[in-house]
C-alpha cells in the first residue's frame, strides 16, 4: 500500500514534470518554430530534422527518438526514472501537437532571448522532479553515474556537433541566434534548478568565536562547526566558524557578528548544492 509521503511525492513530481513540459512545448511551438530556431539537445535535433524535410512534426519526432533512449533509461537508471520520463515526453508531445500559437516577437534576438527563457524555465522545472525531459537528460545522467562522464561536458560535445552540422545549412545569423537562444536557456534553466537552493557558506575568523557560535544556535537556529585554526604570521591558535545560511539571514548574521567583533573577518562563498542537516534532500532517481 502506498503511504500518504509517497502519494503526495508522486503527485508533486507529476505537477512539476506536467507544468514544466508544458512551458516547453510552448516556448518551442510558440517563439523556436516561427524563427527556425535550433536548440540544443535532442528536441533540437528533432527541430532540424522537422525543418529539412517535413514530414512530421517536431514534437512527434522527438517522441520517435526518445524510444531508445527510454529503453537505456529503464535498464541503467531506474523503473521510477524511466515512467516518469517517459510521461514527460508523452506531455512535451500532446503539448506540442496542441499548441498552436505565436508570441509575434519580430526581431531575432528578442525571439532568442525571449524563447530561450521559456524553455530554459520549462526545462529547469521538469529536472526538479526525480524524472526528465527524456532525450540528452537520460544518456547525461547513465554516463555521469556509468562512467562518471560530466553532464555539463556531454551536452556541450553532443550541442557543438549538432551546430557544427547547422552551420553548413543555416545563414550564420540564425545559427548565431540559435547559440544565444542555447545559452540562455541553459542558464535559465540552472536559475530554476537553484531557485530556493541558494546557500551561503559562512567562514567566521574572530577573537569572539564562541560567542559568535553561541548567538548562530541560539538566535539564527542554525548550526555552526567550530575549526581549530592557527594564523600562520602569528602563530596563534584560533578558532574558525563555518555555518550554512541563505540570502535572508545572511545580512543578520553578518550586523550581529561585527556588532561583536568589529575586528572579525567574515568570508562568504555561494553554495547551490547543500545536501543534508536538513538543507537539502539528495535526488534518488
Amino acid at each position: 500500500m502506498v503511504s500518504t509521503e509517497t502519494f503526495k511525492n508522486i503527485i508533486w513530481n507529476l505537477i512539476l514534470i506536467t507544468s514544466g513540459s508544458i512551458i516547453f512545448a510552448f516556448g518551442a511551438k510558440a517563439v523556436l518554430v516561427h524563427h527556425s530556431f535550433i536548440m540544443g539537445g535532442l528536441f533540437g535535433t528533432a527541430l532540424l530534422i522537422s525543418y529539412q524535410t517535413s514530414c512530421l512534426s517536431p514534437g512527434m519526432l522527438y517522441l520517435l527518438m526518445n524510444i531508445p533512449v527510454m529503453i537505456m533509461g529503464y535498464l541503467f537508471v531506474s523503473r521510477r526514472f524511466f515512467l516518469y520520463s517517459l510521461y514527460a515526453v508523452g506531455v512535451v508531445t500532446l503539448a506540442s501537437e496542441c499548441i498552436h500559437y505565436d508570441l509575434q516577437v519580430q526581431q531575432q534576438l528578442y525571439a532568442a532571448i525571449v524563447g530561450g527563457i521559456i524553455c530554459g524555465a520549462g526545462s529547469g522545472i521538469i529536472l526538479r522532479s526525480v524524472g526528465s525531459g527524456g532525450g540528452l537528460d537520460i544518456v547525461a545522467v547513465i554516463l555521469n553515474q556509468k562512467f562518471n562522464l560530466g553532464i555539463g561536458k556531454f551536452y556541450f560535445f553532443y550541442n557543438a556537433l549538432l551546430f557544427s552540422f547547422t552551420l553548413t545549412l543555416y545563414e550564420i545569423d540564425l545559427v548565431v541566434a540559435s547559440l544565444i537562444l542555447t545559452f540562455i536557456s541553459t542558464t535559465a534553466m540552472e536559475y530554476v534548478l537553484t531557485l530556493f537552493n541558494q546557500r551561503k557558506v559562512v567562514y567566521i575568523l574572530s577573537d569572539y568565536g564562541r560567542a559568535i557560535a553561541d548567538i548562530i544556535i541560539n538566535e539564527l537556529k542554525q548550526g555552526v562547526t567550530i575549526i581549530n585554526a592557527q594564523g600562520a604570521y602569528s602563530g596563534k591558535d584560533k578558532k574558525m566558524l563555518m555555518t550554512v545560511t541563505n540570502n535572508l539571514q545572511i545580512k543578520r548574521l553578518e550586523e550581529r557578528v561585527f556588532t561583536l567583533d568589529p575586528n572579525a573577518l567574515f568570508i562568504v562563498e555561494n553554495s547551490f548544492n547543500v545536501i543534508g542537516s536538513g538543507l537539502g534532500k539528495r535526488k534518488i532517481y
